[in-house]
């Protein structure tokens, strides 16, 4: 038993003791977060550079690589220095800082994908109003309330879960710090406390979550009444993508944090941290740049000049 006042620091998942498999996980994460940093940087810089993208759809796809480069470079190098350097202890205030950082980037991402698919449905069912509802004023609004929304919300979520007694030792079985984890830790009517922040938050994003639902409804059966196939194609191509990097997010996201500790599984709650903290970020450039002949062209000529 110990209590959180004498915690200096905290023990994070050890994937194995062999070496060969440390420096394959080593391995693993370094090409993952590579990846991920390269993709969304060409992003950031083709968006930037290129005056023809300069429109409300990519200026929210700049955000969403914005926030993907914070959330795996919060969580991916500390992975791979330990498994590096065969450690795997983070200090009390790297621990929270990882917290308050991934939280924050994650529900701005959250948000950041909600905002994208009202610019998708403005775009397919009110093309004749979309200069108006997405101006260039509206665009910086609703990117400035995603982050400053996933700023309140990590900030809350943090200092909540730092002022709970943990009585349960400083062992967290994630390779990060993960909350749900952290939870694990504390004594059990603490638990409680933290446990109905988060269901109360919970009915913030299943608000969005309805939202992104009717609004691809309507965007469906408006794109259905396209009548040429071309259109159709077109239409399709720039939302499925969307709805798919949504839906991998929204259902391991909240599996990860909602889900009843009775049922945490070390290699279970590895698999799901893996889908929802690495693979999108690493796969939203590749998924977004696949089908999109403007966003191509404008990174090759980056890579090209």
């Amino acid at each position: 038993m110990s209590n959180s006042s004498s915690i200096t620091q905290f023990l994070l998942l050890a994937f194995t003791d062999t070496r060969e498999l440390q420096l394959l996980h080593f391995w693993l994460f370094l090409g993952i977060y590579l990846a991920a940093l390269l993709g969304n940087s060409l992003i950031i810089i083709a968006i930037a550079c290129d005056q023809h993208l300069h429109t409300p759809m990519y200026f929210f796809l700049l955000n969403l690589s914005l926030v993907d480069l914070g959330s795996i470079s919060t969580t991916v190098p500390k992975a791979i220095g330990n498994s590096l350097w065969q450690t795997n202890a983070i200090s009390y205030a790297g621990c929270a800082a990882q917290v308050f950082l991934f939280v924050f980037f994650i529900s701005a991402e959250y948000f950041i994908l909600t905002v994208m698919a009202y610019d998708r449905y403005v775009a397919i069912c009110k093309p004749l109003h979309y200069g108006t509802l997405l101006g260039s004023r509206a665009c910086v609004h609703m990117a400035a309330a995603a982050w400053g929304t996933g700023f309140l919300y990590s900030l809350l979520h943090t200092v909540n879960t730092f002022s709970i007694p943990l009585c349960q030792g400083n062992a967290i079985e994630q390779f990060f710090c993960e909350l749900p984890q952290i939870l694990k830790l504390s004594c059990s009517d603490a638990y409680l406390r933290e446990f109905k922040l988060l269901v109360f938050s919970t009915f913030a994003i299943l608000g969005c979550f309805v939202f992104l639902v009717l609004s691809y409804v309507q965007i469906f059966r408006a794109v259905l009444r396209i009548p040429s196939e071309q259109g159709q194609h077109k239409a399709f191509s720039t939302c499925l993508p969307h709805l798919a990097v949504v839906s991998l997010f929204i259902s391991t996201g909240l599996f990860a944090f909602l889900k009843s500790p009775s049922i945490s599984l070390p290699s279970l709650d590895l698999v799901v941290a893996v889908l929802y903290s690495l693979v999108p970020p690493a796969l939203n450039p590749l998924i977004y740049s696949m089908r999109n002949q403007e966003l191509k062209n404008a990174m090759w000529k980056l890579m090209t000049e």
